[in-house]
């Protein structure tokens, strides 16, 4: 089908995206890869008024490093996330829940940013997000700009803290200081296709024991979550497979998996078990 008439800007900076922003009318939509936005409207499920297409905001495109931590600009693409040399370094968890995401054609158009804003729970990348403790850097009206930790950035279904006439700028993801090992868990019922679950582990060992982990969990409820008890019971724990398993079976607690075609609530709840016992075995080198 074709889109609803809809005006057009493609500003160069971020304050001309504000502006525009600012300037489009009561539903503006802000088109970052396209990869999601461009398919709702061609069936007319979005109709907006304004399209802010942000292909053209070079400052909005890279890694760099800061120091205690990595950037990623929203506008990144996912093929350059793969390739990023600072990423494969300091949160190889990223890339490697980045190389399943759709297909080679999506992840050469399709952004970092734009995956995270859309917060869609069955996406591979907001649960690593959750994982690594990573920032949203927000900019709103007058270039102001605020933080917020991944845990406060996904409000509910398709929902964050965005609010209107603002633009997600860059992640900030925190190096993470010791001996990390990371490993990003999927489970779909055809290749490149979304989760049915998936669990994003990263996983600290000191001395023979897990010192720290830190689980996020993909398509467990509307909004990724982090899988506390899980994480409570692995903190101190040998770093054996006896006692990854024990951990992994509190996995699913606190969730609210959906039924739908691809899987029932318990059998969301068993994957979730299954997957983190997989996940964190492999992070932590076992």
């Amino acid at each position: 089908m074709i889109p609803a008439p809809f005006a057009y800007a493609r500003p160069t900076t971020v304050d001309e995206a504000l502006q525009a922003i600012a300037d489009g009318g009561e539903d503006v939509k802000i088109m970052a890869g396209g990869q999601s936005l461009i398919p709702v409207m061609r069936l007319r499920l979005a109709a907006p008024e304004t399209v802010v297409d942000l292909s053209k905001v070079a400052e909005l495109r890279g890694v760099r490093d800061d120091g205690d931590a990595i950037v990623i600009g929203a506008m990144t693409t996912h093929h350059d996330v793969l390739v990023d040399p600072l990423i494969a370094q300091h949160a190889p968890l990223i890339a490697e829940a980045t190389e399943t995401v759709a297909d080679r054609q999506v992840r050469a158009r399709g952004t970092f940013g734009g995956a995270l804003a859309h917060a869609d729970p069955a996406g591979d990348l907001p649960a690593v997000a959750l994982a690594l403790d990573a920032e949203f850097v927000i900019a709103g009206p007058g270039g102001a700009r605020r933080t917020v930790p991944a845990a406060d950035f996904f409000v509910d279904y398709l929902t964050t803290a965005l609010e209107e006439g603002e633009l997600l700028v860059e992640i900030r993801v925190p190096k993470l200081a010791g001996e990390w090992g990371m490993h990003y868990e999927k489970f779909n019922r055809v290749a490149q296709a979304w989760s049915i679950v998936a669990v994003a582990a990263a996983v600290r060992r000191e001395d023979g024991q897990i010192a720290e982990a830190r689980i996020g969990l993909t398509n467990m409820g509307p909004t990724p979550l982090r899988a506390r008890a899980a994480e409570a019971a692995l903190a101190g724990a040998a770093a054996s497979a006896d006692a990854i398993a024990a951990a992994a079976q509190s996995a699913a607690e606190g969730t609210s998996p959906s039924s739908d075609l691809n899987g029932q609530a318990d059998y969301r709840r068993h994957l979730a078990q299954v997957l983190t016992r997989r996940a964190v075995t492999a992070a932590a080198g076992l």
